[in-house]
């Protein structure tokens, strides 16, 4: 890896473009590097992640509202849509619209942290579609996934966004961009300019992400990709970008991040290296906030030693900044302790997930969010008890680069009635690479079994898990295979009509 620096530059300084970082990026993507089998392996593991939590969520009212924007666009050759039949085919940046909301629904698939968050499985409705509609091959697609892991894992390394209420996707657009040139075999020159368009648009508030959460929190990864589409297209027609997009003197470090003076390093393949970024990233074994990951494993074990919880006086977790001031009560969120609050605020409450996973010894991606079960008296009895504290070296391991220091979870003081206290510590979360119980290929199919379930005809799944495992040999026209068909019974109907639909 070729460590980057990179920091505003003033007009006059004529900052060349082959020093620029869009530049980087749009060279890493147009370098043909073959792809090592492990990550081909992964890719096919995060295809099959992104369709267990679309199949879950394909009837969710989110999901079904994009679903019906998204339908109102058909195209030829068009994309397919998760749910709908293969022959019924869109335009490229409705589908991955549509598909990008149900994948992301739910909170589900898989996530990177590092000096920011991100959800690098976001990077794939919008390569897939554009791959269906512009028929090329799965051998195209996985290198075209490999290069948007690559580049939003890196972004995710390099610079920080949280820090001045920048949402993640100002990262997603950038990736999905270059995943599309790469996919594409576009040259440098046109990623280039099509990273930057989709940096330009794709920067918006974390306010997605605080107070009253609402559904935009899904829509947002899905609007990045959709824009990364719209950014390529535009671009292949010869026109430009605002440039240099994160460097210019009135650019996105100098007016959005740490300003003028800050300098970023952003690391990233050298020439001729693989990409393997996506064997960084982990999925989660439950739906809720990754950092909560560790902690519902913690619960899990913990329950049986604490007993009666009624006799619980106090919990504090003690836990890194980005878990106490994202999740934790450092966030100052009133919402976060709202047993009223959407299912979207109680996936960022570490306080309410922590309690019921430990009444009930697990999570669950429907029940565990129920309206009901948020508001049931002990619940929330148990749920006002909890804080959370920044611990120093909790924060410390959660920034290491070092796989063997690297944490996500913290530790957990339990106070009962009579004095006693229990206490308890996990860092990684169990299905993690370095956790208890590594997620592999059969984990990934039994997760995709279980919210398929019911909702996809056994038949249909085993057709969609026989297809990934071809994935780099699939012909262009079997890339629609890369989906799933329900019953029309099973997809859910819109609320209310929009502009699209109006009658």
């Amino acid at each position: 890896m070729l460590e980057h620096k990179v920091r505003t530059h003033k007009s006059s300084e004529n900052l060349k473009r082959e020093d620029q970082l869009a530049w980087k990026i749009a060279e890493v993507a147009a370098d043909p590097v073959a792809l090592d089998d492990d990550v081909v392996e992964m890719i096919g593991n995060r295809i099959i992640d992104n369709a267990a939590v679309a199949a879950a969520s394909v009837a969710r009212r989110p999901a079904v509202s994009a679903r019906a924007q998204a339908t109102a666009h058909p195209f030829t050759p068009g994309a397919t849509i998760f749910g709908l039949a293969a022959d019924k085919r869109f335009s490229p940046e409705w589908a991955a619209w549509a598909n990008g909301v149900a994948v992301r629904e739910l909170d589900y698939h898989d996530t990177f942290l590092a000096a920011d968050y991100s959800h690098p499985g976001d990077n794939i409705p919008p390569i897939l579609a554009v791959a269906q509609h512009c028929g090329l091959s799965g051998e195209a697609l996985a290198r075209g996934i490999a290069t948007g892991y690559e580049v939003q894992v890196d972004l995710v390394r390099g610079i920080c966004l949280h820090e001045h209420k920048i949402d993640h996707i100002a990262h997603l657009g950038p990736s999905a961009a270059a995943g599309i040139g790469t996919a594409l075999g576009l040259d440098a020159e046109t990623i280039y300019q099509a990273v930057q368009q989709a940096l330009h648009v794709t920067t918006t508030t974390r306010q997605s992400r605080k107070g009253e959460i609402s559904s935009w929190k899904a829509y947002a990864p899905a609007f990045a990709g959709k824009m990364a589409v719209e950014a390529v297209d535009r671009v292949m027609r010869g026109e430009g970008a605002p440039s240099p997009a994160w460097e210019g003197e009135d650019g996105f470090i100098a007016y959005l991040l740490s300003g003028p003076g800050a300098e970023y390093t952003v690391p990233l393949p050298e020439k001729g290296e693989a990409k393997r970024a996506i064997m960084d990233t982990y999925t989660k074994e439950h739906s809720a906030e990754y950092q909560s990951q560790a902690l519902i494993d913690l619960a899990r074990r913990m329950g049986p030693a604490i007993g009666d919880l009624s006799k619980v006086k106090s919990i504090l977790i003690e836990t890194s900044h980005h878990t106490h001031y994202v999740i934790g009560t450092g966030a100052n969120d009133p919402q976060k302790m709202d047993p009223n609050a959407s299912r979207e605020t109680l996936d960022h409450s570490i306080m309410y997930i922590f309690a019921v996973a430990l009444e009930d010894g697990g999570w669950h991606h429907e029940r565990s969010y129920a309206p009901e079960r948020a508001k049931r008296p002990e619940t929330v009895a148990l749920w006002h008890k909890i804080a959370t504290a920044e611990n120093p070296e909790w924060t410390r391991r959660y920034h290491s680069h070092d796989p063997a220091e690297k944490a996500f979870g913290g530790h957990v003081i339990v106070t009962m009635e009579d004095g006693r206290i229990i206490e308890d510590q996990l860092a990684i979360a169990d299905a993690n690479p370095l956790g208890n119980r590594p997620f592999s290929r059969p984990d990934y199919v039994k997760k995709f079994r279980m919210l398929a379930h019911g909702v996809v005809a056994a038949g249909e799944q085993d057709r969609f898990l026989a297809t990934v495992e071809r994935l780099t040999s699939l012909a262009p026209e079997e890339l629609s295979g890369l989906n799933f068909v329900v019953a029309p019974d099973k997809l859910g109907a819109p609320a209310k009509t929009g502009i699209f639909d109006w009658r």
